[in-house]
C-alpha cells in the first residue's frame, strides 16, 4: 500500500470544465476550421487554375491553412484547460475584428458573413476577457510576488 495520500481537491485538468470553457473551444475551433477550409479551396483552385492569380491563391490558401493551425491549437489547450491557451485565443479573436469590419463594408452575401463573423468574435472576446475563465485556467492576476530568499 502506499503512503501517499491522493489531494482532497482535483487538480485542474482532471476538474469538471465550465461551459464558458467548452464554449470558448468551440469558438476558435471553429474558426480555426474556416481557416483551414477557405485555405484548402484557394489551394485547389489554384493548382486547378480556375481562378485569375492560381499563384496568389496558392499563396493565401496555404497561408491560412496556417493561420487555421493557431485557433485549432488553441480549441485544444482550452478543453484541456491550458493556461497558455488563453494568448493564441485572444489573439484569433482579435484578428478577426478587422476581418469582420472589412466584411460588413463589402456587398451581398459579404455582410451576412461579417455579421456572424463579428458576432463570434465578440462571443469569442467576451468569454476569454471574462475573470472567470482567467481563474478557471489558472492564470494569476496582479503583482507577482518573490519569496525571500
Amino acid at each position: 500500500m502506499s503512503t501517499q495520500q491522493t489531494p482532497s481537491t482535483p487538480s485542474p485538468s482532471t476538474a469538471e470544465r465550465p461551459t464558458r470553457i467548452t464554449v470558448l473551444a468551440g469558438v476558435n475551433a471553429l474558426e480555426g476550421v474556416a481557416l483551414a477550409v477557405g485555405g484548402i479551396y484557394l489551394l485547389i483552385m489554384g493548382l486547378l487554375g480556375k481562378l485569375e492569380s492560381a499563384q496568389q491563391a496558392e499563396t493565401v490558401g496555404i497561408t491560412l491553412v496556417a493561420l487555421g493551425a493557431i485557433p485549432l491549437i488553441a480549441a485544444r489547450g482550452l478543453l484541456l484547460m491550458r493556461s497558455w491557451s488563453r494568448g493564441p485565443a485572444l489573439i484569433t479573436q482579435i484578428m478577426a475584428l478587422p476581418v469582420a469590419w472589412t466584411l460588413l463594408r463589402s456587398q451581398g452575401a459579404l455582410i451576412p458573413t461579417g455579421i456572424a463573423l463579428a458576432a463570434v468574435a465578440v462571443t469569442g472576446l467576451v468569454l476569454i476577457l471574462n475573470p472567470a475563465t482567467t481563474q478557471v485556467l489558472g492564470i494569476r492576476r496582479g503583482a507577482r510576488t518573490t519569496p525571500d530568499a
